[in-house]
């Protein structure tokens, strides 16, 4: 790829192509973490900063979309832990997993719905539902990223989704 080997070469108008190239896919990432644009747009360019940095360490120029966004999705949880401080979420004692119903009536939403929907839940339950329903981590390895109990990663995994369902029965 042309345009990587002007980045690496430290070439503004190579930068500011492959800027341009993946401005929408990164700033869609940064969207599903964050609750605004404003805080979507901070993350997005710090997180092309890092690969402006990073970029020689890239061993596989075809793989550079999934390290971009592995880029944007640690920038966000950054970017939550930087700006959180000591979320607490009640659980409850029985908490299940919602049971979205009739899925033949969800599929009439549309992505901008479901999008609108997600943007606002609460940022912890935010994260984790997209780190879990939507990157496939485990609660393992969501607890270790954001610093909180594999139950905590459960339970708001559970609240979220039933926010979620909330939100989109509402739409309907």
């Amino acid at each position: 790829m042309e345009v990587v080997e002007g980045c690496l070469k430290g070439k503004e108008s190579a930068m500011k192509k492959f800027y341009e190239h993946f401005q929408g896919f990164a700033l869609s990432v940064c969207l599903s973490y964050c609750e605004n644009r404003d805080d979507a747009l901070e993350i997005m360019n710090d997180g092309f900063l890092k690969v402006f940095k990073s970029l020689h360490k890239v061993e596989n120029i075809d793989r550079i979309k999934p390290w971009l966004r592995r880029i944007m999705i640690n920038g966000a949880i950054d970017h939550f832990r930087k700006n959180i401080k000591n979320q607490t979420t009640q659980l409850s004692e029985n908490i299940i997993e919602p049971n979205f119903g009739d899925a033949s009536v969800y599929a009439k939403l549309s992505s901008e719905d479901i999008m609108l929907a997600v943007q606002s839940l609460p940022t912890n339950y935010r994260l984790v539902f997209n780190l879990y329903a939507i990157e496939g981590y485990s609660h393992k390895e969501i607890g270790e990223m954001l610093k909180m109990a594999e139950s905590t990663s459960r339970a708001n995994l559970s609240l979220a989704n039933g926010l979620l369902r909330e939100k989109l029965q509402k739409i309907l």
